[in-house]
């Protein structure tokens, strides 16, 4: 009876131990999980102050004066563009009238020579075509 008794003593001992460790561990993840918790709100808010801050930057008045300020642009003048009448005239045409065109010719001596290879093999040419 006896060893009875202490082996239940034993188990007990080594139950309490068991659910002492899980109890432990549970309180170390929720520590972690809370401390993740913490380190997003943390970021989110950096996340909102750099938004603002670049809103701030980026606003279209803010930037109106910065090019003011550092940019030698004078506003536009209508009257510093010419009309299209004073532009100048086209280049003369550098192939001769009459010759044929030359990338043209080229085109059709290749097609020229591959009229014959329109069959690729894979299937037989039709016997009214030969």
């Amino acid at each position: 009876m006896r060893l009875l008794h202490l082996f239940v003593i034993g188990a007990l001992i080594f139950a309490a131990a068991y659910v002492y460790r899980i109890k432990m561990e549970s309180t170390a993840r929720v520590e972690r999980v809370l401390q993740l918790h913490a380190e997003i709100r943390e970021q989110r808010e950096a996340i909102a102050v750099l938004r603002s801050d670049w809103a701030k930057l980026d606003a279209p008045l803010r930037l109106q004066g910065l090019v003011e300020r550092h940019l030698p642009l004078k506003p536009l003048i209508v009257t510093q563009y010419d009309s299209l009448k004073n532009l100048p005239e086209r280049p003369p045409n550098f192939a001769r009238s009459g010759t044929p065109d030359p990338i043209g010719s080229m085109i059709d001596a290749i097609d020229a020579a591959n009229k014959g290879d329109d069959v690729t093999g894979s299937v037989p040419e039709p016997e009214d075509q030969q």
